[in-house]
């Protein structure tokens, strides 16, 4: 994993500078400005304007600060990758980035990460979506390439299929399953699906619950209240840390259970894993 792991990402639509301005209240790991389905076609070049400058005002209150360009190919391409690169370039007077990275959506073949790398700084993030039937198919070669993290994007995959979301969510589960495979291969964060019903908190903690049953670490945000509830369904528990703990100091001295559990290889590995994910919550800071 190359460290970049954040467990709640706040999208926020680029063209609502005042709520960018409220993201501090809420401290998602990481915020994304959206330039892509969050606006619409006729708004396209005023919400880029419109972001950019909020982003050179004040860096909003998240570690980390990314920009979702639209797709490659579509008439906004360019100039929202042009946008990013003199944000990830240019400073604030306190010498923080004005923007650390973007998203690239619909992400679908090799060459347009290594496009898209190219045209921005050295060091800046590259989140990409999975969201298509074809990114999905080909979710390990794509992942491979080396993003730094990948969004399971489950409307727009259901919609390319000519399916129906439910409730039950059983239509995207190989789907996020894959995603989640994928990444774990490569080496890079996964970041699960949105819950559209962004004031069901309920809704949201069952998808958050079952996404980290998956092996996710990570899920997308669509409002406020869904943060803090995803830190603390990606954070260990304090049992569950110092069950990890136990795990390890019973393998160090040759003890075969824990609280009646078998102790063995996989185990550990496991027990390692949760302690790795540990992490203080923004919010505390």
């Amino acid at each position: 994993m190359n460290g970049f792991s954040p467990r709640s990402v706040l999208f926020v639509p680029g063209h609502r500078p005042d709520m960018l301005a409220k993201v501090v209240r809420s401290r998602p790991d990481a915020v994304i400005v959206d330039l892509e389905d969050a606006v619409a076609p006729s708004a396209k070049e005023e919400a880029r304007a419109t972001a950019m400058s909020a982003l050179a005002a004040e860096r909003p209150g998240a570690d980390r600060v990314l920009l979702r360009i639209n797709g490659v190919g579509t008439p906004w391409y360019e100039a929202d990758v042009a946008a990013a690169a003199g944000a990830i370039g240019a400073t604030h007077q306190d010498g923080a980035a004005q923007l650390d990275g973007v998203v690239l959506p619909k992400y679908e073949h090799p060459g347009e990460l290594a496009e898209l790398r190219a045209a921005l700084p050295a060091g800046a993030l590259v989140i990409v979506g999975l969201e298509s039937a074809l990114g999905v198919a080909d979710a390990r070669p794509l992942l491979a390439e080396g993003p730094d993290a990948a969004y399971f994007g489950a409307e727009d995959f259901i919609a390319d299929l000519g399916g129906r979301r439910t409730a039950g969510g059983t239509e995207v589960l190989y789907a996020r399953s894959q995603v989640c495979l994928a990444a774990r291969l490569a080496g890079v964060a996964a970041l699960d699906q949105v819950v559209a019903a962004v004031r069901d908190a309920e809704a949201f903690r069952r998808d958050a619950e079952q996404a980290r049953e998956l092996g996710y670490p990570g899920k997308i945000c669509l409002h406020p209240i869904q943060v803090s509830i995803a830190h603390e369904v990606f954070t260990p528990s304090a049992a569950e840390l110092d069950h990890a703990r136990a795990v390890l100091e019973a393998a160090e001295s040759g003890v075969g259970l824990v609280n009646g559990q078998m102790v063995d290889a996989v185990h550990v590995t496991m027990a390692r894993a949760v302690l790795a994910r540990t992490q203080p919550d923004p919010a505390d800071a």
